[in-house]
């Protein structure tokens, strides 16, 4: 998912750096594609949260079954791992809000603005 997304804004940011005006159906597109993006931001939150909890669980428990203290490690690591990786979603939905305002500047199809 990584890679797909980074090479989708990359192709987006060309677009609008070649100043393509963007159609209807590429806006909407645009927009089905950053709702699932939106939804895989939600779904990784939710992972590190449960992880997040279980690696305090086993932090106390350790007080009581030493052994305990390698799972604690091991469930750190993931918690580096999906925080690092939610990062990268949080941040790169955030940018396509950004795009998608320069897409609908320089799209084909303007709403016609009635002056009072």
């Amino acid at each position: 998912m990584r890679e797909y997304m980074k090479e989708y804004i990359k192709e987006i940011d060309t677009k609008i750096k070649d100043n393509h005006k963007f159609t209807k159906e590429e806006i909407d597109d645009f927009l089905f594609k950053m709702e699932l993006f939106q939804k895989e931001r939600v779904i990784h939150l939710v992972i590190t949260l449960t992880y997040v909890f279980f690696t305090i669980l086993f932090l106390f428990l350790t007080e009581y079954i030493f052994m305990m203290f390698i799972i604690f490690f091991i469930l750190l690591i993931f918690d580096a791992c999906y925080v690092y990786h939610y990062f990268f979603l949080e941040n790169s939905v955030q940018y396509m809000y950004k795009q998608y305002d320069k897409m609908k500047n320089s799209s084909i199809i303007k709403k016609n603005r009635k002056e009072g």
